[in-house]
């Protein structure tokens, strides 16, 4: 996936918890059924920080902290630039929202087997960079 220039009208972490990282499947268009990062749209006023600070409460019920960003990439035939995060600062119990049907914490091997969004490996595999794995 192409990376954009342009600022980011949404943003997504990748949550780093050792060797897995959590995906979860969207219940929602566009991307329904599909696997990917917890994430969203900005809202006015919003950096992509506080969206994707914002976001994963919302989707997922984690507060996140030092965020990283690792990739900024053209998504819904560049309706969307998202903008990507990895951490490993992160705390709470896991509730997920209406948008999202499921999640799982999964190995980075594991992916290439799932339905996802376009490039999540790759993606994937970027933040684990960031902590010196892969």
């Amino acid at each position: 996936m192409p990376e954009s220039r342009q600022p980011p009208n949404a943003a997504s972490v990748a949550l780093i918890d050792r060797d897995k990282v959590l995906l979860i499947q969207r219940a929602r268009k566009p991307y329904f059924g599909m696997w990917s990062l917890p994430g969203g749209r900005l809202e006015p006023g919003e950096t992509p920080e506080q969206t994707a600070e914002r976001e994963i409460m919302e989707e997922v019920g984690l507060r996140v902290w030092r965020l990283h960003p690792i990739k900024r990439m053209l998504l819904g035939e560049g309706r969307f630039i998202l903008q990507v995060y990895a951490t490993e600062a992160f705390e709470g119990e896991i509730v997920a929202s209406d948008e999202v049907s499921a999640w799982r914490w999964v190995r980075l091997d594991e992916i290439g087997s799932m339905h996802t969004t376009p490039d999540l490996g790759e993606v994937v595999a970027g933040a684990f960079r960031v902590f010196d794995r892969s």
